[in-house]
């Protein structure tokens, strides 16, 4: 999967499309029910989910701001902004992931994680499970290749993902 930086309402923005060998229904499952988010998501999601729906992840109220059951489900978390929108591909799904953000020299360290837990969702979807620890080992060098890629410093996300090892 990769991810590109890009420019949404003058805002720093990812996109990932990946295209899955699933239907849309079953990838809408793991991307909107909390039971299948908990297995390869960022943080445990707590929802319904239903449109003007306010919930709370890590710590932070988000709410969901945009659901048409199955394609496309978006919510705000604090400032950002994220969206999963879900095609159909022949009998396979295309998956289109968006995080709109505020600092663009983040956009490495995000695009590493979001591959990082992208990662987890192949492997829930195969029916297996992928813990948050081993999907991390190599965040590092995906981060270098996202820092390059995009024109960004490196140095940011280095020292992010330096934190969170030593945390670990």
């Amino acid at each position: 999967m990769n991810g590109r930086l890009e420019t949404v309402d003058d805002r720093p923005a990812l996109r990932f499309e990946r295209r899955l060998d699933h239907s849309v229904e079953r990838v809408w499952r793991a991307v909107s029910e909390p039971a299948e988010l908990a297995r390869w998501f960022v943080a445990p999601v707590d929802w319904k989910p239903k449109a003007g729906e306010v919930f709370e992840a890590a710590g932070q109220a988000g709410e969901i701001t945009e659901l048409e059951a199955p394609r496309r489900i978006a919510w705000s978390w604090g400032d950002e902004l994220f969206r999963f929108e879900l095609r159909h591909d022949g009998e396979s799904c295309l998956l289109i992931f968006t995080h709109v953000f505020g600092d663009r020299s983040l956009g490495a360290q995000h695009a590493a994680g979001w591959e990082t837990y992208f990662n987890r969702l192949d492997c829930h979807l195969a029916g297996e499970f992928l813990s948050e620890e081993e999907a991390h080992r190599g965040v590092a060098d995906r981060h270098e290749r996202y820092a390059e890629s995009f024109g960004l410093d490196p140095e940011v996300g280095r020292k992010a993902i330096a934190r969170q090892q030593t945390q670990q």
